[in-house]
Formats: structure tokens, C-alpha cells, sequence
């Protein structure tokens, strides 16, 4: 059987994988597990719920907040917020565990479910599978006063854009910013943050009728965004996802800025401060080779991890590093949050051009980012990857006659059987030939 949680919580169609019944089990179990290692001891549990403005986050979050109550803890309903900002409240408030519905940059009929430990925290494998293993066992109920109290979380989004204006190093005042929220949950407080802190806000992507979120807009859609700052004459562009945990940017000249070229601005910025940690930034073995030169140049050693944030955080923390993220442009900062944050990413890096005075695109330069290929080869046996000689040698003979000058990955996906080819070359036609060649191989040789 397949495991329920993935790389970032239970994710699927809505009311058909994930259910009423499904959030209502789950959050049940969780607050079962939760208990029993101690989070809750000395006082009566206490969760913060959140959700994206996707439909079926209405009747999730009520099973979710059901499912709590039910099981004796008290649920504050924080409503339509990003997902750091339920991260950051769970913290803020003492809570015992945060819940967070949202299918992030997943199409608007998709939604999820992902927990938060105390702190903040998202949850470790043993305790996502023991929260799994929980599930419909027999339980005695509370009754009467023992059962969860259910009210509004007032004040959630003042207190989560105050913090958020509490560690920005540079006001935004006499910059001009395009903010694309991708009809999602920073569609308030992402121009709410960005005002209070001094920038001149145009908005788009900001409509949220419960059937839109990323449907056109946000960080996997950036044409609109493009458009925007060139007809606005802006300084720069920023744009979410659903729920705003990842952020993009594209330039004055609407050219787009990605999370390893933002990752670079924000590594020197924290270096000059001297706030980055071991003057060290955490990033995945997908990220361009062209971040890892330029950082080489400046003097920044690059941790790499496998993909997928959990793994950037679990080697943040393991090293005590402050900055790391994804090229898809989920960044973390470790002094100021638990998880990506991509409201915060943008505020950090508009920062940085109003302190320097420089525009993205100067800021940008210090990294040359190399066209990169990937292929994704189907139907194969992915496990003899590592393993199969024939294989093995093609992409050192690729990586051979690339040399310095590029760079080669072989992946298997998590969930499929799946080869990802990714290739870095020099130019984009040669990385394309070496791809396909590679794509090649792995079809001859490791096909099922």
C-alpha cells in the first residue's frame, strides 16, 4: 500500500482522494500522536487551522477543525492565510499543532492536508507515519467539557505581517512593485505587507473567487506578471503561488528572475550583513550550476541536499545554516521561520535592491545561469539507475566532454516509474542534444 503522506503533506483531488471523511480521520489521528509524544502536556491542546481560498478548503478545514474538537482540542480558525503564515502562528500562539489545507501550485480542483508540530515544525517521516497508522482505530471520546472549543483566530494576519515587518533589513520606500498572488491565499496580506512597508503596490492576480487560484497567475504562469511591470514601469515583479510559500521575480525589463538567481542576491545581501550562517547556503542538487560558480566566486559555500524543501530544511537545521531554498523559489530562512515563505522572499529581496540602489537586473549578474534540459523517460525500472554499467557510463562520458563547462543528473522520481534527465551545457542546443542522447540510453537499457 502506498504511502498516504508525500513530500509535503496528503495531496490530492478533492472529494475524491482527499476527502470529508479522510480530513476528518486524519486530524483525529494527528491529535492522538501528538498527544501521546508530549506535545500537549500540562495544558489543553491547542491547534491553529488555515486554509487557501480553494473551494473545497471550506468543507476541509470544517472536517479538519471537526475532526480536533472532536478529539479534545481547542481549534483557532485562522481562516484564508498563507502556509507560513499557519506555521508561524502555530508558533506565535503557543498552539500545539497547526493544519494547513492547501494544494499549493496544484490546479484549483487538488487540495491537501499538511500538519504542523509545536514550533511551527512541519512533521518527520516516523511521526507523518504513525499519524497514518492511527487512523480509524478505536478511541474513547471526550465528552462534555471535555470535547474542543471552536473560534476565529482574531488578529492572525496583523500579527503574522508584523513579524514579517520586524526583520526586513531595509524599508521598500520609492520602490514600485508588481505583486502577482496568483488568486490565492497572499491576495490580502502579500499587499498588505509590501505597503505597510513603505513600496508602491500594483496588484495583480488578486481576485479570489474560490475556482481561480493559479489558474493564469502566479509563480507557474509569470506571462501576466512579465507584462504587468513593463506596462506599470516597475521596479520589479514578485509572484506567488496558491499558497504563497514560493516566490518568483521577474525584472524591470520582464525578464524572470528564478529562485536560484534569488537564492544568489540574498546570499551576498545576508554575507554583508553577516547574517548568513558559516557564510554557508543550503540548496538541491537541481540548482544551476551557475549559482554554485558564482558562489564559489564570492566566497559562499553551497550545502546541496536531495530535491524537495523538507530536505532543504532537515540540512539547514542539521548544520544550523540561516538561507536555503529551491530553484523553484521556495525559500527558507531559518532566523526568521520553519518553512518557505515566499511573501517573506519577496520583502527580502525588494529589500535588497532599496538598500543598494541597484535594479534585479545588476543584482542578478553576479550569476550566469546555464541553460538546463530535463527529460522525463517513462515507463522504466528507475531503482537500477545508480547501478546499470551501461548507464553509468554514458553520463560520465557526457560529463567528460562537458567538463567545467556543464553538468549532468540523473534522478528517479519519487512516485513514478520515471528517470528524470537533466542536463547543463553551455548553450541550450547542446544541452538538449546530451539530454536526449542520455534519455536515450536510459530507454535502451532500463526499459520495463
Amino acid at each position: 500500500m502506498a504511502r498516504l503522506f508525500g513530500t509535503d503533506g496528503v495531496r490530492g483531488l478533492a472529494n475524491r482522494e482527499v476527502t470529508a471523511e479522510l480530513a476528518l480521520d486524519l486530524s483525529v489521528a494527528a491529535a492522538h500522536v501528538l498527544a501521546e509524544k508530549g506535545e500537549f502536556a500540562g495544558h489543553r491542546p491547542i491547534a491553529v487551522v488555515g486554509r487557501d481560498p480553494r473551494i473545497s478548503g471550506e468543507f476541509l478545514s470544517a472536517a479538519v477543525t471537526a475532526g480536533l474538537a472532536s478529539a479534545g482540542v481547542d481549534v483557532l480558525d485562522a481562516g484564508v492565510l498563507p502556509t507560513p503564515a499557519i506555521a508561524f502562528l502555530t508558533d506565535h500562539t503557543g498552539a500545539d499543532l497547526g493544519a494547513m489545507l492547501s494544494a499549493s501550485h496544484n490546479a484549483m480542483p487538488d487540495n491537501g492536508i499538511k500538519f504542523f508540530a509545536r514550533g511551527g515544525h512541519k512533521l518527520a517521516d516516523a511521526l507523518e507515519d504513525a499519524i497514518e497508522a492511527r487512523m480509524g482505530e478505536p478511541w474513547e471520546r471526550p465528552v462534555g467539557e471535555s470535547v474542543g472549543h471552536i473560534q476565529p483566530l482574531a488578529g492572525g494576519q496583523a500579527a503574522y505581517v508584523e513579524h514579517l515587518l520586524s526583520v526586513i533589513p531595509h524599508r521598500l520606500d520609492g520602490l514600485h512593485v508588481v505583486l502577482d498572488t496568483a488568486h490565492g491565499a497572499a491576495s490580502t496580506v502579500g499587499p498588505e505587507a509590501f505597503q505597510s512597508a513603505g513600496a508602491r503596490v500594483s496588484v495583480i492576480g488578486a481576485e479570489p473567487d474560490g475556482f481561480n487560484i493559479n489558474d493564469g497567475y502566479g509563480s507557474t504562469h509569470l506571462e501576466n506578471l512579465r507584462k504587468a511591470v513593463v506596462v506599470h514601469g516597475a521596479d520589479l515583479g514578485l509572484a506567488f503561488d496558491g499558497d504563497a510559500d514560493r516566490c518568483l521575480a521577474v525584472d524591470s525589463a520582464g525578464d524572470v528572475v528564478d529562485g536560484d538567481q534569488i537564492m544568489a542576491v540574498l546570499a551576498l545581501a545576508m554575507r554583508d550583513r553577516g547574517t548568513l550562517a558559516d557564510d554557508t547556503l543550503v540548496a538541491t542538487v537541481m540548482s544551476n550550476l551557475g549559482l554554485l560558480q558564482a558562489m564559489e566566486r564570492e566566497g559562499v559555500q553551497v550545502k546541496q541536499t536531495a530535491v524537495g524543501d523538507r530536505y532543504v530544511l532537515e540540512g539547514m537545521r542539521k548544520g544550523s545554516f540561516s538561507l536555503g531554498g529551491e530553484q523553484s523559489g521556495h525559500v527558507i530562512f531559518l532566523d526568521h521561520g520553519t518553512t518557505g515563505d515566499g511573501i517573506l522572499t519577496g520583502l527580502m529581496l525588494a529589500a535588497r535592491v532599496a538598500e543598494t540602489g541597484s535594479s534585479l537586473e545588476e543584482l542578478t549578474a553576479v550569476m550566469h545561469r546555464l541553460p538546463q534540459v530535463m527529460i522525463n523517460v517513462k515507463d522504466v525500472d528507475k531503482f537500477r539507475v545508480d547501478e546499470d554499467p551501461e548507464v553509468q557510463a554514458a553520463v560520465r562520458a557526457v560529463e567528460e566532454e562537458l567538463a567545467d563547462s556543464g553538468r549532468v543528473l540523473l534522478r528517479k522520481s519519487g512516485t513514478e516509474p520515471v528517470v528524470r534527465v537533466m542536463v547543463e551545457a553551455a548553450s541550450s542546443e547542446l544541452a538538449r542534444a546530451k539530454a536526449e542522447q542520455l534519455a536515450d540510453v536510459v530507454r535502451l537499457h532500463l526499459s520495463i
